[in-house]
């Protein structure tokens, strides 16, 4: 939704000061500068980018329409589970949650939690740790060491969605150049005409870089910014898990684990310790 706000505040500004100083709405509805710039950016795209990264890229796109999912109600969810799915272990020993973790979507602790069910990259980023662990006879700091490698490599492949955006964004205003330059090679041909037919001509090859320079920082970088945030929101919620991983690998109460779990959560979302404290009353008494 911000995103939609955010694009109509970028076009409403621009165009709407550019009316207010008295300029012709007009001139500026160049469909030929359009497919320049849009074709030119495009193309290259495709050229530098293997289809499989491509077609994730447009996957990790319509993410921005979606928003930041990872809310404080999504971690406490978490926490609950993670809660729930080590009091278990602890209390009547790793065996028990096997059925759990071998099945999450016919489990009865995972199903409360449809959020986690769904994300199928945190789902098995946590499922596959309990699984190691059940096998036994990986210490903790090589758990540690597991996770560490998991989530740098998922840092690795999120990142390349948003670097091609920002990439495609850093070229928008040299192509703006290209198609103004263009538009001056038309101009020259017709130096001879009227001054006014020159004026138009020279207006239609401006607009070209004005379009450009505007795509670039109005919409495409901020794009891939917005991205990378996303991004880092997925890394934290995959932190959290590990952090409660590994503590209960190292033998803490279910309690504690889910404590340290909590501290890893950014603060703008993170549950307070008497949300989670109520929260884990609800999961025992339940």
């Amino acid at each position: 939704m911000f995103v939609i706000i955010g694009i109509a505040i970028v076009i409403g500004g621009v165009l709407g000061g550019f009316m207010i100083e008295g300029g012709p709405l007009a001139v500026l509805i160049q469909p030929v500068e359009l497919l320049i710039i849009g074709g030119a950016a495009i193309g290259s795209l495709l050229v530098g980018t293997p289809f499989p990264v491509l077609k994730r890229m447009l996957g990790h796109m319509l993410l921005v329409l979606k928003g930041d999912q990872y809310s404080k109600e999504q971690y406490l969810n978490l926490l609950k589970t993670q809660f729930e799915l080590f009091n278990t272990a602890k209390r009547d020993g790793l065996i028990a949650i096997e059925a759990h973790i071998t099945d999450p979507p016919k489990s009865a602790i995972f199903k409360k939690n449809p959020f986690l069910v769904k994300n199928h990259e945190a789902l098995a980023f946590f499922c596959d740790t309990l699984k190691l662990l059940l096998g036994g006879g990986v210490p903790p700091h090589e758990v540690e060491s597991i996770l560490d490698a998991d989530i740098d490599s998922h840092h690795a492949e999120g990142a390349i969605s948003p670097s091609l955006i920002q990439k495609v964004g850093d070229a928008l205003p040299g192509l703006g150049i290209v198609a103004a330059v263009l538009g001056i090679v038309i101009t020259m041909q017709a130096i001879s005409g009227p001054p006014e037919e020159i004026g138009h001509k020279v207006a239609v090859a401006l607009v070209g870089t004005f379009v450009g320079i505007l795509a670039s920082y109005g919409f495409v970088q901020p794009i891939a910014t917005h991205l990378e945030l996303l991004h880092q929101s997925e890394l934290r919620f995959l932190e959290c898990i590990k952090a409660g991983v590994i503590s209960f690998a190292k033998g803490n109460a279910p309690v504690i684990v889910v404590e340290f779990a909590r501290r890893t959560i950014f603060e703008s979302v993170r549950p307070t310790f008497e949300e989670l404290e109520k929260a884990v009353r609800t999961v025992k008494a339940g």
